[in-house]
C-alpha cells in the first residue's frame, strides 16, 4: 500500500521535449527512476517516440 500513495504522489509518467535530437532539459533538470517497492522483480520502460 505505501507504494501505491507514493507512486500516486510522484507520478507514473513523464513528458520530455526533444530538440535537434537532443533532450531538452534546463540547467538544474534531471530524471529520476524512483522504484518504492522493497522487492520487486523486473521492469520494463516504454518509451514512445512522437514527431
Amino acid at each position: 500500500m505505501p507504494a501505491h500513495i507514493k507512486s500516486s504522489l510522484i507520478g507514473a509518467e513523464l513528458t520530455i521535449p526533444i530538440t535537434n535530437h537532443r533532450l531538452n532539459l534546463g540547467a538544474w533538470q534531471g530524471i529520476y527512476l524512483c522504484e518504492f517497492r522493497n522487492h520487486g522483480g523486473s521492469r520494463k520502460i516504454v518509451v514512445t517516440i512522437i514527431s
